[in-house]
């Protein structure tokens, strides 16, 4: 992790526990490394903010000169007001946007993500052109609930309605000239080739489309074990497959991608603090309470996720397999799920924690602060601190108490 024993310390010092940390160095590595994904006639990366839509985070970004992907109408004011303009968001919301006359009009691209947000968009804006996200029949996930595209998904239209949607837009003298597909976050580059050659048979159905987006969904490996997707590799398989489509079709296709995983999950991690460390007896489990779990971080709970987990210690300490749970009242504030196993425990072999040892949980850049169930048994948002060069800064204040009940209306 890239927190210095002597840094995390610092962490919970100035700023508490929990605490969400994010390094700029490696959100910078991680951008620029996507930046060079390998094209054939032109490119586009596009961060889906989703995963992490602090300011401080959409800042650097914006500087190196990405584009947004916005999953709903806050998300789209949200970049607005960290200064990208209005060209550089597109819109793909699985709810029809409530602003989407106001946004279309600042200049916001706008992706249809079903018939029917196809046919509101016509009626609002005729003659104009048009992105719509296509089901294209085939997903990857690790589990069903990573898995947005096949038959199983809500996400997009489905494929062999591509008719109805042709109708639609020539109805309403709409030009379909972007199209996106997105299929999940699963962990096979093969199925993830696979459903980008599905997705340009799909294009060359639509002779119009200029622009192909084909979303993100690339692995990143967390803890060992797990292996990244390689950028480098399945950017060199799309740019023959679009080589290979203008020799078909004469046309040349811009391709975007729209990465949040990859680009920001192992540049943040959580400090966090022991708070209680208790065993169900010899034949059962070694149990370290943080104050840490599913109000910060819930893909363990939500998906069986893997996060690495660090106790800093600099005494020699025997190793205990410890299972990590957090401070909720609630049976599934698990840490560390078995692997493949979400409703199993998987203990991690480190050393023997105690009560006020500084944790590390690591690989929380991406859908933990931003998919945390904060104020769960009334706890407070944890801050975000941007780590830079050694230097902390902080990024969201901590949640104080009066803020959880500000919203409360008495009689």
């Amino acid at each position: 992790m890239f927190l210095s024993a002597a840094t995390a310390a610092g962490v919970r010092e100035r700023f508490g526990t929990p605490c969400y940390v994010y390094d700029r160095a490696t959100l910078e590595a991680s951008a620029r490394n996507a930046l060079s994904f390998p094209n054939a006639f032109g490119f586009t990366l596009r961060y889906a903010m989703k995963a992490n839509p602090n300011h401080a985070v959409l800042r650097l970004f914006l500087d190196l000169g990405l584009h947004i992907d916005a999953s709903s109408d806050h998300e789209v004011e949200r970049a607005l007001r960290a200064g990208f303009q209005p060209g550089k968001i597109q819109l793909t919301s699985q709810a029809p946007s409530k602003n989407l006359k106001a946004h279309v009009e600042r200049g916001v691209l706008y992706n249809a993500c079903s018939l029917r947000q196809l046919e509101n968009f016509g009626e609002a804006f005729p003659g104009r052109e048009v992105s719509i996200r296509v089901n294209p029949g085939l997903g990857s996930g690790s589990t069903n609930r990573t898995n947005v595209g096949g038959p199983g998904s809500s996400f997009g239209i489905w494929h062999e309605h591509l008719g109805e949607a042709r109708e639609l837009a020539g109805r309403h003298g709409l030009r379909i000239t972007r199209m996106h597909s997105h299929i999940g976050s699963g962990t096979d580059p093969v199925v993830w080739k696979r459903c980008a050659r599905m997705s340009l048979g799909i294009a060359g159905q639509l002779p119009e489309v200029k622009v192909l987006n084909l979303g993100g969904g690339f692995k990143v490996a967390r803890v060992p074990g797990e292996k990244s997707t390689d950028l480098q590799d399945v950017g060199e398989n799309l740019r023959q497959e679009f080589v290979e489509f203008r020799q078909r079709t004469g046309r040349a296709l811009h391709l975007e991608i729209e990465p949040g995983t990859a680009l920001v999950a192992n540049a943040g991690c959580i400090v966090a603090t022991v708070i209680d460390v208790v065993d169900t007896g010899k034949d059962g489990y070694l149990f370290a309470k943080l104050d840490t779990g599913m109000n910060e971080v819930t893909r363990p709970s939500l998906y069986g996720a893997q996060h690495p987990i660090d106790v800093v210690t600099a005494e020699e300490r025997p190793l205990a397999k410890t299972v990590f749970v957090g401070p909720c009242c609630e049976s599934g504030d698990i840490l560390t799920p078995a692997p493949g196993d979400p409703e199993g425990l998987g203990p991690r072999d480190v050393p023997r924690p105690k009560i006020g040892d500084l944790v590390v949980v690591g690989g929380a850049g991406a859908y933990c602060a931003a998919m945390s169930t904060i104020n769960y048994n009334s706890y407070p948002q944890a801050p975000e601190v941007l780590h830079d060069d050694g230097s902390l800064r902080l990024v969201r204040r901590r949640q104080t108490f009066e803020q959880v009940l500000q919203n409360e209306v008495s009689e």
